[in-house]
């Protein structure tokens, strides 16, 4: 079953992350965010990104991550892989946060060129030091892209939990709405983004991140060879 859903209307693609529970990043939905990246980029199409319900994404499978193997490791390369590709999409990228996001799916979410939070009782955190993982290099580095420096000491190597007035402060939001108005303010965004010159903000976009795009790319190495030598032992739900 698709957990993915893609749609495209005057120029905007939304992109749904739904897999009936907790949005887990599985490598089967990861490549089917891949795909409506693909599809989106074929269309023109500037980008909303946004989860279900309550929640945007509360990271990788566990199930898979417990696992291990092969399986396992795949899933962190296209995991780790993945804000690259958004941070060099050719077209304003809106990430809607419905809701918690959670260690992979706050990097995913801090790729997007806006970010638009909703106001609840919800949480954001990279929680990889609080269940005994060395904060990975992409995750460090997305974090490090937009976080204010204090914020992103504490979000690094305390595992702080922020709630979404505290999240906005630190700079994991561009902005926080009602939840009710989060779709709509995002599409209201990304129509005006469409006025934008699209030439100018697609080299833009890549003159700025060109070093981050670049050590995102050269971490995820690193990163899976960490991940091999650690045997993917002691995770926990993230």
């Amino acid at each position: 079953m698709a957990c993915v859903e893609y749609s495209v209307q005057d120029g905007i693609a939304t992109i749904r992350i739904d897999d009936g529970k907790r949005n887990a990043l599985s490598p089967d939905v990861l490549r089917e965010i891949y795909a409506a990246f693909d599809r989106a980029e074929a269309d023109r199409a500037a980008v909303i990104l946004t989860g279900r319900d309550d929640v945007f994404s509360a990271g990788f499978d566990l199930n898979v991550m417990k696992r291990g193997g092969t399986r396992a490791l795949a899933m962190l390369r296209l995991g780790y892989a993945l804000p690259a590709r958004v941070l060099s999409y050719p077209y304003p990228v809106i990430a809607a946060c419905n809701g918690h996001s959670l260690a992979m799916g706050v990097f995913l979410m801090l790729a997007a060129d806006y970010v638009v939070g909703c106001r609840g009782d919800f949480r954001i955190a990279a929680n990889e030091v609080a269940i005994g993982l060395p904060m990975p290099r992409v995750a460090a580095a997305m974090l490090r892209h937009r976080l204010h420096p204090a914020a992103f000491q504490r979000a690094v190597v305390l595992a702080e939990y922020f709630d979404v007035a505290a999240a906005k402060n630190a700079g994991f939001f561009d902005t926080l709405v009602e939840p009710a108005e989060l779709v709509l303010h995002a599409r209201n965004l990304a129509t005006g983004y469409l006025d934008l010159d699209p030439t100018a903000h697609r080299k833009s976009k890549r003159r700025i991140r060109k070093a981050l795009v670049r050590q995102v790319r050269f971490s995820v190495y690193l990163d899976l060879v960490d991940a091999a030598l650690l045997g993917l032992r002691g995770t926990k739900p993230r």
